[in-house]
């Protein structure tokens, strides 16, 4: 492989360097430790808490990283949809400016099987990228059955394709884009987030711009790593229907988050086949 760098990250060597203590979970994402399910849902629905299984993960060898949970508005905060970013205690592989995860979401409220894809975290700009199913397989497991073996046996399953992952970083590193290429990329990029065009109250060439000096490239990488962090956080200049100037909002919900990532994950792997 040639995706490593010059560039030294601590946590590309052992993943204790950033890792959450179960207390910083709870504090990000209380759901994690809910103690039932929602009661509303039917005797059939097996709640095991997702601190057991997350506990199990450890044991295997993960460690999490990063965690949060959805705002809820419908349902007690404990049952809300809730994501936790792992990585193996050791990474198999070193990308230039990444750490490949594995992105475990669950909820207790009956709207979420445990989920379990493949993730990006790029160091310079703490982009949290998924990876689209299409690209790589996602795992599934209901709630009920051996669930916490299940989990486990995903999470062993996904950290087993990240060399795989990293060859395709590395060729999207390697693909140059011309600038009519570019921006036919922010323009497919933009849709995603606002379908009608005329709604977005922005330009394409605004997902362009490079927030920092190591965005400035003209590789598949660098160019779909700033569309996704522009419609991702948000703060972009744009013009409201009634004309007003106003800004992006960033994305909070996690359902919305995973969809949109995977949508940018395909179009760059689209661009890759041309």
């Amino acid at each position: 492989m040639n995706a490593t760098s010059d560039l030294s990250f601590p946590s590309h060597a052992n993943a204790f360097d950033r890792g959450l203590s179960l207390e910083a979970v709870r504090t990000r994402a209380p759901a994690v430790f809910a103690a039932s399910a929602d009661e509303r849902l039917s005797a059939k629905y097996s709640f095991v808490p997702t601190d057991r299984v997350l506990a199990g993960l450890m044991s295997a060898g993960f460690l999490p990283v990063e965690a949060r949970q959805a705002s809820a508005r419908r349902v007690s905060p404990l049952h809300a949809r809730h994501v936790v970013r792992l990585r193996p205690r050791f990474d198999t592989v070193q990308l230039k400016d990444s750490v490949a995860e594995v992105v475990f979401l669950n909820s207790h409220d009956g709207t979420s099987a445990y989920q379990l894809r493949m993730g990006l975290f790029r160091v310079v700009c703490t982009n949290g990228l998924i990876v689209s199913r299409a690209a790589f397989p996602a795992y599934c497991v209901s709630h009920r059955g051996n669930i916490v073996d299940d989990v486990i046996a995903g999470a062993i399953k996904v950290a087993e394709r990240f060399e795989s992952l990293a060859v395709q970083v590395e060729r999207m590193e390697q693909r140059r884009l011309f600038k009519d290429e570019q921006v036919a990329f922010a323009e497919r990029a933009l849709t995603l987030r606002f379908p009608d065009p005329a709604q977005s109250g922005m330009e394409p060439l605004q997902l362009l711009a490079c927030r920092r000096a190591e965005d400035v490239g003209d590789d598949l990488w660098r160019v779909y790593n700033r569309c996704q962090e522009h419609l991702l956080r948000g703060g972009l200049s744009r013009r409201s229907a009634t004309g007003r100037l106003t800004r992006t909002r960033g994305i909070s919900s996690i359902r919305r988050d995973v969809q949109l990532n995977g949508q940018l994950w395909d179009l760059a792997a689209q661009v890759l086949a041309a």
